[in-house]
């Protein structure tokens, strides 16, 4: 019988330590921090926010809010975000948050409501991602998450069409924790990931041409050069009608009387 209780105990203690969601608690502001009021509408005008720092800001049923923070080697995030509809709603919807490393690739949640579906009678909704440990560098077809710039976009994903454009109310919270050392890694990420957003020069006048050569006056000038195909073109041709003029002579049979 205790030999059944300690499996069991083990057990548990081993589920506990498996499972994704005690982690990490839920994501604390820092104190002091100031909120963020704002929102981008794309990955280029995301706003940029730090951990522990609260967000909030209004915006409409339908709109795409893009975030980013940084984030370094060894650090564990959690995004937990909180959506408050302003008016009543005529049917279910689903809500989603999504979370991108620095070269737009989506990134896997390890726990929280990612995409979670309320009723018309829900007065909100509450979404969260728990990112996996940011690794110092891996291979680049393993899509593990790498220092640099990290995305949150929020979105909603299904609603029905009466629905779109009502008001709603959007508070953040991205936090960090160290999850303690390398764990192992024996490597570094030379740079961090940062899309290339870089663009060209627009040239705003036409490039003005080289001017050209002065042409050569000396009748050196126009004689091709000693190992061109032009000499061996020209001395194949003399050889092959020295050759015809020769064959023609041997074979050409003597004129009767």
């Amino acid at each position: 019988m205790r030999t059944l209780i300690r499996v069991a105990a083990a057990t548990a203690a081993a589920g506990l330590a498996l499972t994704p969601g005690v982690a990490l608690a839920a994501p604390s502001p820092s104190p002091g921090a100031t909120t963020v009021t704002k929102a981008g509408t794309s990955f280029l005008t995301a706003t940029s926010i730090t951990a522990g720092q609260p967000v909030r800001v209004g915006a409409s049923t339908g709109d795409h809010l893009y975030w980013s923070f940084r984030a370094e080697a060894g650090q564990v995030h959690e995004v937990g975000v909180t959506v408050a509809f302003g008016k009543p709603r005529t049917g279910p919807s689903t809500w989603t948050v999504d979370v991108f490393d620095g070269l737009r690739r989506r990134q896997a949640c390890t726990a929280g409501a990612q995409t979670p579906t309320v009723d018309a009678a829900a007065t909100g909704v509450t979404l969260g991602c728990t990112l996996r440990r940011v690794r110092p560098w891996a291979e680049p077809w393993s899509g593990d998450p790498l220092p640099g710039t990290y995305y949150v976009r929020l979105s909603v994903t299904e609603l029905p069409e009466p629905d779109l454009g009502l008001p709603i109310e959007v508070d953040l919270l991205a936090g960090a924790t160290d999850s303690g050392g390398a764990s192992g890694d024996d490597g570094e990420l030379a740079a961090p990931l940062v899309p290339n957003t870089r663009a060209g020069t627009v040239l705003t006048a036409e490039p003005t041409p080289e001017p050209a050569a002065e042409e050569e006056t000396d009748l050196t000038g126009w004689l091709p050069e000693a190992g061109s195909r032009w000499v061996w073109t020209g001395v194949g041709g003399v050889l092959a009608a020295v050759a015809g003029v020769v064959g023609f002579a041997l074979t050409r049979r003597p004129r009767r009387r």
